[in-house]
Formats: structure tokens, sequence, C-alpha cells
């Protein structure tokens, strides 16, 4: 069983300033998925156990692993469309000029059934929509390139998904260019502040501040405190076929639910892999999260989400100190509706149950009865120019066939397991979109420009 690896968080010797907020932001690297349920009946990771003094329990590999990704994300920010329909339009146009006529399609509010790109479930919660990541393997057939995963009816996508793993990549051999080089380097600039804990006002002893250019090592390691643990799961790689591909890249439907049996088919996996999913598995609502401006601060109110285990909210945002040119510097702000200090940007993505419940007890993460927050005055200029991200986290559940012997004698020798994690993510500005949220509502007089007549306005032709 693969055991969850911590972030981590290294910090050159020399960093530019951007290079300091893309790592924040967690750009540099997103996380990826993991495994394992007796059959209708969620237990806990394998490995081995003592039953007692004289036995210890022989456990041997699953034959066959199923990961499951579900995320829901939801957006009230314009543009959204744009980025999903170029990074669509990629994948299933090809190219540079695919993703142009994604994002044409994306502006004009174009709606398409396909498209549909592999890695979704860690988006950064800008766009709407529902996701699934999903992959299969089995040690029999390590090289297996497709599968099929019989779906039940509900998820309004027809009798089963198709999976596909890529075609293994040719090495080329590029000649290596040995000539020195002498590296530059840029001196940071600009501060990182961070702030924590709901409420109206500042809390005392707040900001924690780092001044990034004249910072020590031991200060950047004191100060870059992110929790977060994410396993790996659904992946897209030689003999791990998944969906979604260029095969099959329909969307998942607005009204779909993945309650039912699930049956894993292909060459080496074997025949009784079918497992059934209940409600705590399906996707998860969106958030429904509504802000109101208070006297300079934020407050934030939202629906209680059913299955829900937690909620976490994070703002990042940023001010310039006026300066122009290469004297330009400014402070990064990031708060948090956690009770420690912390990052957050390590817990915005799947967590474990264990971490989940042990963070809430710490009050870094708020619990499922949570409702509502307020981010204080005073940390964003006029309570805005802030990035907001909230996620809810789901419950993970592993299943495994057949059931674990009781008796500790009896080895247990698994068909196959199966990993399926839940979250639902928002994205926003803080203090909320207004009027600029909206969508316009083209006039009935006037039609809508094909996709085509906006690239031949883009290229002038």
């Amino acid at each position: 069983m693969m055991k969850p690896r911590r972030s981590t968080c290294r910090i050159p010797h020399r960093m530019t300033t951007l290079s300091i907020l893309l790592l924040a932001a967690g750009l540099f690297s997103l996380p990826e998925t993991s495994l394992a349920q007796t059959k209708n009946k969620a237990a806990a990771p394998i490995k081995p156990s003592t039953a007692g003094k004289e036995f210890v329990q022989v456990v041997k590999p699953p034959i066959a692993l199923a990961y499951i990704d579900v995320a829901t994300s939801g957006s009230d920010m314009p543009g959204g469309n744009l980025m999903a329909g170029a990074a669509q339009g990629a994948q299933s146009g090809g190219g540079l000029f695919g993703a142009l006529t994604g994002m044409a399609k994306g502006a004009m509010g174009g709606a398409s059934d396909r498209g549909n790109v592999f890695g979704s479930t860690h988006s950064l919660g800008f766009v709407s929509g529902k996701f699934l990541d999903i992959s299969v393997y089995t040690s029999k057939n390590p090289g297996l390139s497709e599968a099929k995963q019989f779906i039940p009816n509900v998820m309004n996508l027809g009798e089963s998904l198709q999976l596909n793993a890529p075609v293994p990549e040719k090495i080329v051999h590029v000649p290596v260019d040995e000539t020195p080089v002498e590296p530059t380097y840029e001196k940071p600039k600009g501060k990182i502040s961070v702030y924590w804990g709901c409420g109206e006002t500042i809390r005392p002893g707040q900001p924690r501040t780092l001044d990034v250019a004249t910072a020590s090592m031991d200060d950047y390691a004191k100060f870059f405190v992110m929790r977060g643990k994410t396993t790996k799961g659904a992946r897209w790689q030689p003999g791990h076929p998944a969906w979604p591909n260029k095969v099959d890249d329909r969307k998942v439907p607005d009204t779909a639910s993945l309650v039912g049996q699930h049956n894993f088919v292909g060459n080496g996996i074997p025949e009784s892999f079918k497992v059934s999913l209940a409600a705590p598995q399906d996707l998860m609502p969106s958030i429904e999260l509504k802000q109101t401006k208070k006297d300079g601060a934020v407050a934030l109110d939202w629906k209680s989400i059913p299955h829900a285990r937690g909620y976490f909210v994070t703002v990042m945002g940023g001010k310039s100190d006026g300066s122009a040119g290469e004297n330009a510097s400014g402070e990064m702000i990031v708060w948090t509706s956690s009770e420690l200090a912390d990052l957050g940007f390590g817990l915005m993505d799947y967590q474990s149950n264990q971490d989940i419940d042990k963070w809430i007890k710490e009050k870094v993460i708020l619990s499922a009865n949570a409702t509502q927050c307020a981010v204080p005055k005073g940390i964003f200029p006029d309570g805005g120019a802030g990035m907001l991200r909230m996620i809810a986290y789901g419950s993970d559940a592993y299943f495994s066939y057949p059931p674990r012997p009781e008796d500790p004698k009896i080895a247990w020798e698994p068909d196959w397991q199966t990993k399926v994690r839940v979250k639902s993510v928002f994205g926003s500005i803080l203090g909320g979109m207004g009027d600029m949220g909206e969508k316009p509502q083209p006039k009935k007089e006037e039609k809508k420009n094909k996709a085509t007549d906006l690239l031949k306005s883009l290229f002038g032709n």
C-alpha cells in the first residue's frame, strides 16, 4: 500500500518574486491520485495486521486496481469558459488552432458535450462543471492499453466509458550542448504576509510577514507552514487505461450520478471486478457561497453540503508599493479560515479522512456543521482584490473483493481494489463578482457569431 507523502516546500537560495508567488499558489506542481473496498462495503486501506502472537496474516497485493477521483467545481467568475474551452480544444482539436477554437466556443457560451480533459479534477476551482478522473491497472497485463467501464444508467453517459492508456513516447536522443553558461540571478523583492482565522477584525499578533529580500533559509523554513498530504490516485500513463481521453472525451452531465454498480472489463482484469458506489461516493453539489461586505469585512455564508466532512477557505491577493520599473515591489497577502497559521495551498485538494478529522480537531479545517466565516477588515484593499478559493471535503472510500478473512491463518488474496475520493471546490473574487458575474443575454434580433468568425477576427482575415 502506498504511503501518503507529505507536501514539502524547498526554497532555493535565490529565487525571483514571481517564482515565490507561483510556488505559493501551488502552480509548480499539482497533486495526483490512489487505491482500494470490501464488496459493497467501505474498508480501511490494506496493510498487514497481527491478530495473535503466533500468526501474522499474509496479505498479497490485489490483481487489479482502480482509482476514481470525483470533483465538482463551481465559480461565478467570467472567463472560466474561455480557459476550459482552450484546454478542451487543445486536446480534442489539437494544437493552437484547437485551443483557439475551444476558446471561441467558450466565449460564445457554446454548449458541447465533448472536450473533457483528464486531470480536470485538480483544476484550481475557476471553471464550473462536474469531473471524473478514472484509471485501472492489472498485474496480469502490465501493458494493458484499453479497458471498458460499464456504468449505471444514472450517469447519463450511455452503457460504458472507454478507458485508454497513452502510447509510450519514443526516446529521442538530442545532442547536449556542454558550452558553459554563467547563470544570472535576480535579487528577490517584496514581502509575503499571512493572516488567519474567521472574524470581522484582525487577530492580535497578525500578520506573519516574510521579507524575501532579507530572509534567511531558516526564516523561509519557519514561514512556509503548509499542511496537506495527498496520496496518488487516478493516473494517465502507459499500462493504466484512463478516462477521459482523446477517444472518449465526453463531458460529465450536470445530472450525472455515480450511485450503482461499476464493472471494469479488460484483458487481465478479473471478471469479479464489480464495485457498487453509494451516495457518499457520488458527485457532490456545487458550493453555494454568498459574500456580503460589511464595514470593510466580508461575511461568507454557504449552504451545508450533504456528506461533506469539512470546509476550508483561502484568499490570496496583493498590493503594490507604488514604485515602477526595476524598483517595483509589492506584498503578497494570504488569508485562511484556519485558527492556526498556514499558507493553505496544501489543503486545497483531496485529503484523507484521518487527516481531515485531525485538522478539524486542531481547528485548521472548519467542521461539517460550519456554514459561515468572515474575512477580517483591513487585510485586502477595499475589502476585495483577492482571489477566493473554497473546498468542501468528501470522504475517501476503499473497496475490495473478496473480503478480508477474519481468521489470520488464512491469507488474503484480493481480486481487486478500488479507491474513490470526493470533493467540491469553488472560486471567486473576494467580495463577490456582483454585476460582473452576470452573463450578458444576447438580443433576440442578434445572431451569435460563429466560432470561426471570431477566429477570423483574431487573425485579421
